[in-house]
């Protein structure tokens, strides 16, 4: 019996630079001749780096996976501001920053580091009154998002290079969702007093995905081919739970289970080895979050 998930699941992109990720959206679209296809997390158009699309059911575990941890290899440079907080902005201050030490620079980081409030960049994907923010900016409309707690796990600073009046830091950042590096960089060079912002990002990973599962788009737009089926995506990305065949039947009808001591989400895998849903317990039952395998699928 041909499985009817077989066309379904993940694909992890190596983006190139250049893009939006809805570009690469649409060019999966196409070559999977699907209109079922989307992302995991926006990443700007100057980074690169991994970017999880679902393909076909694949797109309904999209929302469980944006909460997920990544992880990023940046560049800073310190004494430029610009309106984007990144290298495609218009440079609105300069500053020298000889007289930075390299030790003043850690203290500034660890600072950054750990939980923390972060103002979100204007020009971001969030949404304000229905409208994303960078589209307000565009419209010259004044955006004021307030700041919002993330976690920075780690902040570790890679090469120094001072470059005539700035200082360029290659730096790598383990961070909870909805961080913005490109926020890390502003608040960098604010703190320092000299403005900063990010001239180059490439996330390494989301999650258990990382740029070792990538593929490039060029490839995929040539052999479409999904990185891992619906079933292999949640057996990476969760702990598993074995259940019975008559409770994966529950399972897929959309009923709850006694608990069982679980802690957070897990993949709840059949005899079959494939995975009915992701479930969690609330309370006094463990219930579905997300149900792969409805029994309506046939």
């Amino acid at each position: 019996m041909t499985d009817p998930l077989a066309t379904s699941g993940i694909v992890v992109v190596d983006k190139p630079a250049g893009m939006t990720s809805h570009d690469v959206v649409a060019k999966l679209r196409r070559a999977f001749s699907t209109r079922k296809v989307g992302h995991a997390g926006t990443l700007d158009p100057m980074a690169t780096g991994v970017l999880v699309v679902g393909i076909e059911r694949g797109t309904k575990l999209l929302a469980h996976l944006v909460a997920n941890d990544k992880a990023y290899a940046a560049t800073i440079r310190l004494g430029q501001s610009t309106t984007t907080d990144d290298a495609e902005g218009e440079v609105t201050a300069t500053h020298d920053t000889s007289a930075i030490t390299d030790a003043q620079l850690k203290a500034e980081i660890d600072a950054l580091t750990g939980e923390i409030m972060q103002k979100p960049t204007a020009v971001s994907a969030i949404k304000i009154d229905g409208k994303r923010a960078h589209e307000l900016v565009r419209e010259g409309k004044e955006v004021d998002i307030p700041a919002r707690p993330v976690t920075v796990f780690s902040f570790d600073i890679g090469e120094i290079r001072r470059e005539g009046p700035f200082i360029d830091v290659d730096v790598r950042v383990h961070c909870s969702s909805g961080t913005y590096i490109r926020a890390l960089a502003r608040d960098l060079g604010a703190a320092l007093g000299v403005g900063g912002h990010l001239t180059q990002l490439r996330r390494e990973s989301v999650g258990a995905f990382s740029l070792a599962a990538a593929t490039p788009l060029a490839t995929l737009q040539d052999s479409p081919a999904l990185s891992l089926t619906l079933d292999e995506a949640q057996l990476r990305a969760w702990p598993v739970l074995e259940v019975t065949a008559n409770e994966y039947e529950a399972l897929a009808l959309g009923k709850w289970l006694e608990p069982r001591g679980l802690d957070g989400v897990h993949a709840a895998k059949g005899p079959d080895g494939r995975v009915v849903a992701l479930v969690k317990e609330q309370g006094k039952r463990l219930a579905t979050v997300f149900v792969a395998r409805p029994a309506t699928l046939g």
